[in-house]
């Protein structure tokens, strides 16, 4: 009777084993479907590696990068946003697809920046003196510095017109970013989300605001916050 109930409680012992590793590969399955609904729907988290963004973003910041917006509406000036620059060959297999759209494991690099001009808007870059957007001078209250550079052959700096669904960046920091004036201007298809909250460092924790300017005509009508 003993080798009966030994044997009975054995079998019993298995049967909860194998109900907790099914619940447990389950659960394991559900949470990786929702990590990937959300990071490639949604949003994802991204860190600042470089100072091309300073004074708006520093050195190891961490943003939430959404995915909603521009689902429903286009990019504005002023925006910034997470993508993958025009001179860089993408990973064309499954994989580097799956990792750039969740934004995990993706060998890629992407750039973060600030979009500048518009498509069919008229962008030039004056050393010493600012951006010209359509004519006529913007005024840039997030930027470190002016560019103090040389806009030489080889660099996009105008005036040249943004193409159908592009979209000239820079970075806040003119003097130390690789952007639209090197590499030209952005696809729209390359561009990941907008960067929407900074979570860490917790002292400057919130919701980043673009800095966005309007133009009518040939008139600056105010820079907006």
């Amino acid at each position: 009777m003993d080798k009966y109930k030994k044997l009975l409680e054995i079998k019993i012992n298995k049967e909860k084993v194998k109900a907790f590793i099914k619940e447990t590969v389950e659960t394991l399955l559900i949470v990786f479907v929702l990590v990937v609904l959300i990071r490639s729907l949604i949003g994802e988290p991204r860190w600042i590696p470089s100072g091309s963004m300073e004074p708006t973003l520093q050195i190891g910041d961490n943003l939430i990068i959404e995915k909603i917006s521009y689902r429903f509406s286009e990019p504005e000036r002023g925006d910034i946003v997470v993508f993958y620059p025009p001179h860089q060959v993408l990973d064309p297999s499954l994989l580097g697809k799956f990792s750039r759209m969740i934004g995990f494991f993706s060998k890629d690099e992407a750039y973060i920046k600030r979009i500048i001009a518009l498509p069919g808007d008229t962008v030039e870059v004056v050393p010493n003196k600012g951006v010209y957007i359509n004519g006529i001078l913007i005024k840039e209250s997030y930027k470190k510095a002016v560019f103090s550079g040389i806009c030489d052959s080889t660099m996009l700096c105008g005036p040249y017109t943004v193409p159908e669904d592009s979209y000239y960046m820079m970075g806040d920091n003119r003097n130390d970013s690789t952007d639209s004036r090197y590499w030209g201007a952005l696809p729209e298809e390359r561009i990941v989300g907008k960067a929407f909250f900074r979570f860490w460092p917790l002292n400057r924790a919130g919701i980043l605001k673009s800095g966005r300017y309007e133009l009518e005509q040939d008139k600056f009508s105010g820079f907006k916050n």
